[in-house]
């Protein structure tokens, strides 16, 4: 994905918050007020997908490590690092049970010949019933919605689908999944494999891509809009800045990311210091969002873990060499299966189709007070403040009441 560029709306929102006399930011919360270690762990972390080359293309927003902190590869016989799913649904108040009759839909680009095989080592792990397409729990289409032929394979995407498998899995561990795969990155590729998901019975659907909104961006928002059908996107990689498409339109639930940290009394999150969150330059406001201090639509809406200094474990061997095997995840590209998961585990997806219902019922979540991703004089922006802010949106589920 393209450096951030400062547009022109961005430009006038940021110098109105400075005329309005907010404070300037410590050093701290514009680097974060990470710890040295998290900052090492962090820096070990690499992106799966390279930049793209062409226009309107967008990227996969993983970041991994294979190190897991221990300095060796973490393989098969090492065992993983990083959070397992007991841990997340410890931290999130999660039940063991539900969403057996429901089906996340999977949006990603190019194929990953290894998914079944690699998810089935992920589940079993973890005490987790299997997912398979023998059983019929897990179907792998392409983006017209045929079994064959399959997308060609492409070792970063390949991550990221490995990544989106296992968080889903970790959520909602009885959901069906269906995994869609776009013949590539171009947008609308992935916009026709959404519509696709849709077709074939997703319940609720993850995107965990984007590239920077531009001018245009609403002629494929229909794809993203499906009555009774949730839509989640990751809200980008790369701080406060440029909105992220699809995660700015208003029919998509823009999740956002954290750091996640097990402590002696409990968990605790801040906002993470990468995690995306913007003004849009194009996208009007909606009715349900009334934040003060931006016009247009704002993001994120809800978050969850995506640090990868704080990440979960998942498991791929497809083309990473000596890196394959057990790995630690990040980005919002985690936070986003994550919280499609939990929606189908909540039950009836069909009431957070858009994000307006998760803003009538903010109490049930964990408002995330600390850490920024940017500079903004200190503002909810990109300041993780009591309340809304666009670093965590209205937070992390706090049980499903929300959801």
């Amino acid at each position: 994905m393209p450096t951030t560029r400062l547009r022109l709306p961005f430009v006038l929102t940021l110098t109105a918050l400075l005329i309005m006399g907010l404070s300037s930011p410590s050093a701290s919360s514009v680097a974060s007020a990470s710890s040295t270690r998290r900052q090492a762990d962090e820096s070990r972390a690499r992106w799966a997908c390279p930049p793209p080359t062409g226009p309107l293309q967008a990227r996969c927003l993983v970041r991994y490590s294979a190190f897991g902190g221990t300095g060796q590869p973490n393989t098969d016989v090492t065992g993983p690092a990083g959070y397992a799913p007991h841990d997340l649904r410890h931290a999130y108040l999660l039940p063991r049970l539900g969403g057996r009759h429901h089906t996340v839909g999977i949006v990603d680009a190019y194929d990953n010949p290894r998914a079944e095989a690699d998810l089935a080592v992920y589940r079993a792990r973890f005490n987790l019933p299997p997912c398979t397409r023998a059983n019929r729990c897990l179907h792998i289409l392409n983006q017209r919605g045929a079994a064959h032929p399959q997308a060609q394979t492409d070792v970063g995407w390949g991550v990221e689908i490995a990544l989106d498998l296992d968080m889903v899995s970790a959520t909602c561990p009885h959901c069906h999944i269906l995994l869609i795969e776009a013949d590539s990155q171009n947008v609308a590729d992935l916009a026709h494999a959404v519509d696709t998901a849709v077709r074939h019975g997703a319940d609720v659907v993850t995107n965990s891509y984007g590239l920077d909104e531009y001018n245009g961006v609403l002629a494929f928002a229909k794809h993203y809009l499906h009555a009774g059908v949730p839509v989640l996107a990751a809200t980008g990689d790369f701080g406060f800045g440029a909105a992220s498409f699809p995660s700015v339109l208003s029919s998509v639930v823009a999740v956002g990311g954290t750091s996640l940290t097990r402590t002696s009394t409990g968990w605790h999150e801040r906002a993470w210091a990468d995690g995306g969150s913007a003004c849009s330059a194009y996208v009007p406001k909606p009715s349900w969002q009334r934040d003060s201090h931006c016009s247009m639509r704002v993001t994120a809406d809800v978050s969850a873990v995506a640090d990868p200094a704080t990440g979960p474990a998942f498991y791929d061997t497809f083309g990473l060499g000596a890196g394959r095997g057990w790995m630690v995840g990040g980005g919002t590209s985690a936070s986003s299966p994550l919280i499609a998961g939990m929606i189908a585990l909540a039950g009836d997806t069909t009431q957070a189709s858009t994000p307006r219902f998760l803003y009538r019922h903010r109490g049930g979540f964990q408002d995330v007070v600390g850490g920024s991703n940017g500079f903004c004089g200190n503002d909810y922006l990109c300041t993780a403040l009591p309340g809304y802010d666009a670093p965590t949106g209205l937070g992390t589920p706090r049980g499903l009441s929300g959801l």
